[in-house]
């Protein structure tokens, strides 16, 4: 088993926090947050609730991050089937909450079944092949496969980690901009509740593996909180971008979805089954897809 996840779940040392550092990050946290608030005083409701849901996101990330601060010992069971668990939920989203709307809205603005299903499958392979480029070219460190990218080597280790975890929420909080920048509140609903609930365990993931590479306890879920309002700020994107051209909706959410969709088989699910011991992650996925099925269709 690689030896960064290994350390991030079992390693018990405590480290010492570099005070300065943590200053300065949970200060940059409480002046975007301030600055995120301030902004919406000046939003029309549907960017604005795209805010609120990209902070409910964010929120979430935080949340699951906190229990770092009190224990850092968590079996590998339980680490998998949290991350299979996530792989679930965004796989359910990707398919109740954007690919089908963007069906939906493509018929809806004279598309036959045909040229929706093109559409909408083109919008896929493009958000897929985006973050494909992204990930391909621009340096970053995976919790499992390590750096990738051109002048990774040159990068501190901080700040590749940084770059990965934007590279995963970003597209989430895309796929809540443009859900709340449609005209069904209850989809976009559940979706932000469905891709907060797989935050939760990715703000643990997040801050376990940043203990393991040797930073302390309250660092670690700051720039795993950090991490998090990547989300507000993608979703406030989508809605200005996308959110007032209902003909491009149907493209902006299926670029969503193949983005999320990418995130989810080359790095949730590879890191999930990384042991051979597919059961946990299978269980959590299982789950993960199912609740956020019931969610979907109850909102």
């Amino acid at each position: 088993m690689n030896q960064l996840i290994k350390d991030s779940i079992y390693n018990p040392i405590y480290k010492n926090d570099d005070l300065v550092r943590s200053f300065w990050i949970g200060n940059g946290i409480l002046a975007l947050l301030t600055l995120l608030l301030l902004l919406q005083q000046f939003l029309d409701l549907k960017i604005s609730n795209s805010l609120n849901g990209g902070l409910m996101a964010a929120g979430a990330t935080c949340l699951g991050s906190l229990p770092i601060l009190f224990s850092q010992e968590y079996s590998k069971k339980t680490y998998d089937t949290l991350l299979g668990f996530g792989a679930g939920v965004m796989l359910a989203a990707c398919f109740f909450s954007l690919i089908m709307p963007a069906l939906f809205i493509s018929k809806n603005i004279g598309l036959n079944s045909l040229l929706s299903s093109m559409t909408v499958g083109v919008g896929i392979i493009f958000g897929a092949g985006f973050m494909f480029v992204v990930d391909r070219f621009l340096p970053h460190e995976h919790f499992i496969k390590g750096r990738e990218g051109p002048l990774s080597s040159s990068f501190n280790r901080i700040w590749l980690f940084v770059i990965a975890i934007t590279l995963h929420n970003f597209p989430e909080g895309l796929a809540i901009g443009l859900a709340f920048s449609g005209d069904d509140l209850g989809s976009a609903k559940a979706l932000t509740t469905g891709i907060s609930i797989q935050d939760i365990p990715e703000g643990m993931v997040v801050a376990l593996a940043l203990r393991g590479i040797g930073y302390g306890r309250v660092i670690s879920v700051l720039i795993s909180i950090l991490s998090g309002l990547v989300e507000p700020i993608a979703a406030l994107i989508g809605a200005f971008v996308i959110g007032h051209n209902p003909h491009l909706m149907p493209i902006g959410l299926s670029l969503a979805a193949g983005a999320m969709l990418f995130v989810i088989s080359n790095e949730i699910i590879p890191e999930s089954h990384r042991d051979g011991k597919g059961i946990y992650p299978t269980t959590g996925l299982i789950l993960g897809f199912v609740l956020m099925m019931i969610l979907d269709n109850s909102l």
